[in-house]
């Protein structure tokens, strides 16, 4: 085939870091080595070799370009040292680096093997921005379920700052105890804080997968919040389209006790849930009204059936989703999200 008719540029970044030789670490740029014959015979072109993906040293360094390549003939990833003679290898055949499994020490090369992170944008320059839509809902209005559904079917990266401050307690961090308190009082958790972990999160996401549609589940929970995004992004950004889940009060209490059973959650009992509905009718609905009166604010009535409220969820998002994913049939866990199939049974 005619690799230079066929191969989409190369504008992935790699970084190599914790090599036993510290000259192999360091960032990794699209080759711009010229077309030449690889040892396989195959015609490559800048940016690649073998019909895979190749990177130089960023810092033009290294005898060997591209330093990370690909070859045919031993079925194998290889990085090269800055001598050119090859340090690290992986045999597979996947189409770019692994970045999870250990790589092999080659003959001129030292223990440890190096870890490999590729970035989709260039980490030297400033994040590329991204789509945000917020989602806010009081407890048990179904945030979780229509943002994980929009995350299988549709590609948007869902983020919750409920799950990220339960990581966060889970690591440990600085805050842990903090956040721990916060939410079993019902209470917000400190502003700086959720921010921080946002923040981080988006970037990430960016840098390491190349998506940029996020959907932002129960954030901003006030106008504290809310200043808070201004400060970081900008005053000038464009304030986000914001997806509000209602849900009469009745029916979320049953939700949430019938959720309580397999989520393990200390907030899911009816003490909590009390106090999360007033904070959350006290502190987040100021925030809704704000929306709502810029029209910026869309309303989604969860109280109807869950097909019926991901049809209206994804019509919202439509305009920013990749037309690939529109229509695509369902996955077996988004049938099961949607009811049309049942969870599998506990040990089975």
């Amino acid at each position: 085939m005619n690799q230079n008719n066929e191969l989409r540029p190369n504008t992935l970044f790699i970084e190599v870091s914790k090599s036993g030789l510290p000259e192999v670490d360091g960032l990794f740029v699209p080759s711009t080595a010229p077309p030449v014959k690889s040892e396989s015979g195959t015609e490559s072109s800048a940016g690649y070799w073998n019909g895979k993906m190749a990177w130089d040293r960023a810092d033009g360094k290294s005898a060997r370009s591209p330093s990370i390549s690909y070859s045919n003939t031993y079925r194998s990833w290889r990085i090269s040292r800055l001598d050119g003679h090859l340090a690290y290898d992986m045999v597979c055949e996947e189409e770019l680096p692994p970045i999870e499994e250990p790589w092999h020490v080659y003959k001129k090369g030292v223990a440890p093997a190096p870890e490999i992170v590729i970035h989709y944008c260039d980490p030297r320059l400033p994040c590329p921005p991204a789509t945000i839509v917020f989602v806010l809902g009081g407890p048990g209005t179904g945030k979780g379920t229509m943002c994980e559904l929009a995350e299988l079917q549709l590609g948007w990266t869902h983020l919750s700052t409920g799950v990220l401050l339960r990581d966060e307690i889970e690591a440990g961090g600085p805050n842990a105890q903090v956040i721990e308190q916060s939410l079993a009082d019902g209470q917000l958790v400190a502003n700086e804080i959720v921010l921080k972990l946002l923040q981080q999160a988006i970037e990430n996401t960016i840098r390491t997968t190349g998506k940029t549609n996020f959907l932002l589940d129960g954030f901003p929970r006030s106008l504290g919040n809310l200043d808070g995004w201004y400060d970081l992004f900008g005053r000038e950004t464009e304030l986000p389209k914001m997806l509000y889940l209602d849900c009469p009060y009745e029916v979320l209490e049953k939700r949430i006790m019938g959720r309580s059973k397999y989520t393990g959650r200390n907030d899911d009992n009816l003490e909590s849930m009390k106090l999360r509905f007033d904070t959350f009718r006290e502190e987040t609905l100021p925030t809704v009204e704000l929306f709502r009166s810029k029209d910026k604010c869309i309303e989604i009535d969860t109280s109807l059936d869950r097909g019926s409220v991901y049809k209206k969820f994804a019509e919202q998002l439509s305009e920013y989703t990749d037309e690939s994913l529109v229509g695509q049939p369902l996955s077996e866990r988004a049938e099961m999200l949607l009811g049309i199939r049942p969870f599998p049974k506990l040990g089975n």
